[in-house]
């Protein structure tokens, strides 16, 4: 039996709007096997969070087709795909908008026992027996317990995030930036109890993310997004070690290098940014692509294999 949990192909989601087609996630595949992480990283509004939230049906795909645990899941019927929450869960960004404000770590935690029928509201005791031990498995203190959002800091509220999403038992989460609103010290803490927990539950990670340091810490493969689309996915010494698209050499050149006394090699890029609406043929990078040719603006590049689980999108390589 395969060991694949989640197998993405092809899948595209399109917004419409009043000046056109909006592009947010066209035509990506890959696959992550049980018990890893997948690192997604690239430019604020380059359709990461979408992918995550089209792969949980959160966003209805425009098309392609997403198997998870063997079944398609596309086209799943709406009774189905709540039933299927048990499995996939998601942990937001912002910890603070995506808690109700009106509800208690207590009643934050047991929501998704309840929409999921686990309990019956009258059930009290175990229900509450259940959310102590989920705040136990997060560090919370339990004298928090009938706290609200607004009492708390971000790491108090983030760790509410994780044990409600935690808290059905499932498979596979989406972390969508769940350390960015966070201090440093706190994101530290967050991260090392992620780590724990996929290790003690054997969870399946998709992690998105601006920080590279985290995301080659934290991941067994890394995909780079460029409005919407895959440009490259490798394991994080092929990506780190030899970056093979010129987006991605551009955005490792950006990390910050300690030692003030090494010369930053950074790949400026300029040019105009292409619009995600009504996007033509061509490669998407190729306005701001030090290495763009004829060829570049008129003919889209396809998903070549440069070695074993390495993968690019670029003209280079054709």
């Amino acid at each position: 039996m395969s060991n694949t949990i989640l197998k993405v192909k092809n899948l595209t989601k399109n917004f419409y709007t009043a000046s056109g087609v909006l592009s947010a996630v066209s035509n990506i595949s890959f696959e992550i096997k049980t018990g890893e992480t997948l690192g997604v990283v690239g430019e604020s509004g380059c359709g990461k969070s979408t992918l995550g939230r089209a792969i949980l049906r959160l966003h209805e795909p425009t098309s392609g087709e997403i198997y998870f645990d063997g079944t398609n899941i596309t086209k799943l019927p709406p009774a189905e795909m709540k039933q299927l929450r048990n499995k996939m869960q998601i942990i937001f960004q912002d910890p603070y908008e995506s808690l109700n404000p009106r509800m208690s770590v207590s009643q934050a935690i047991a929501a998704p026992l309840l929409i999921q029928k686990r309990y019956k509201s009258s059930q009290k005791h175990e229900i509450n027996q259940k959310v102590l031990e989920m705040m136990d498995l997060v560090g919370l203190a339990r004298r928090l317990v009938n706290s609200y959002p607004h009492e708390l800091d971000g790491g108090r509220r983030q760790r509410i995030g994780i044990a409600r999403a935690l808290v059905l038992n499932p498979k596979f989460i989406v972390c969508d930036e769940p350390v960015s609103a966070l201090d440093v010290s706190i994101q530290a803490q967050i991260l090392n109890l992620m780590q724990d927990l996929q290790e003690q539950f054997g969870l399946t990670y998709m992690f998105i993310t601006h920080d590279l340091s985290v995301v080659k810490h934290l991941s067994n493969k890394i995909l780079v997004m460029y409005l919407g689309q895959m440009v490259e996915l490798g394991t994080p010494s092929q990506i780190f070690e030899n970056p093979l698209h010129p987006y991605t050499q551009a955005l490792l050149s950006a990390i910050p290098v300690p030692d003030p006394n090494i010369p930053m090699k950074r790949v400026a890029l300029t040019g105009e940014i292409t619009s995600p609406i009504n996007i033509g043929e061509g490669c998407r990078f190729a306005k701001r692509c030090l290495y763009a040719k004829e060829e570049c603006s008129n003919v889209s590049p396809e998903i070549k294999k440069i070695e074993p689980g390495h993968l690019v999108m670029c003209h280079l390589f054709s």
